[in-house]
């Protein structure tokens, strides 16, 4: 599996500034539905409930949030970069500007996994992340994160 697998070029997005983790979420769930056709309140409900577990804040400004749904079939990634960075109630308490949501098959627990061990090994590059935060086009931040594993495997 590789980012460019689960990643659409059109689900790759800069955004300037969120006002909090809640309204991130409700952005993340409204692209979710206009690249998936999953119900953005299904997908909010999902994340919000996964963050009562434990945040997905996992440090140094990165943010993974991840549900699984009967909804879809096949894993589906979303990428958003913020500009200024959002309170995230992150393991570090540091603010968030990286987030890579996972959208999972109820079903498909391995695939599941796979994802979000590939999104965690990928940010924790952080020669990645600074080439991501100096960049705020989406089909370049597209390229940064498709392309990487691709030149990590050769």
């Amino acid at each position: 599996m590789e980012l460019k697998d689960i990643l659409e070029k059109d689900a790759v997005r800069f955004v300037q500034s969120t006002s909090s983790k809640k309204r991130l979420l409700q952005d993340i769930s409204e692209q979710a539905e206009s690249n998936y056709g999953i119900s953005a309140e299904v997908v909010l409900a999902a994340l919000l409930e996964r963050e009562k577990l434990g945040s997905t804040g996992v440090g140094r400004g990165v943010a993974i949030p991840h549900a699984r749904f009967d909804e879809i079939d096949r894993v589906f990634g979303l990428f958003t970069r913020l500009e200024k960075p959002v309170d995230y109630d992150s393991m570090d308490s540091q603010p968030v500007d990286l987030i890579f949501t996972i959208l999972a098959p109820q079903k498909e627990g391995a695939e599941h996994l796979k994802a979000l061990a590939l999104v965690s090994r990928t940010l924790r590059s952080e020669n990645i992340c600074s080439k991501l935060r100096a960049n705020s086009d989406s089909n370049t931040l597209y390229s940064l994160l498709t392309e990487v594993m691709t030149h990590q495997a050769a």
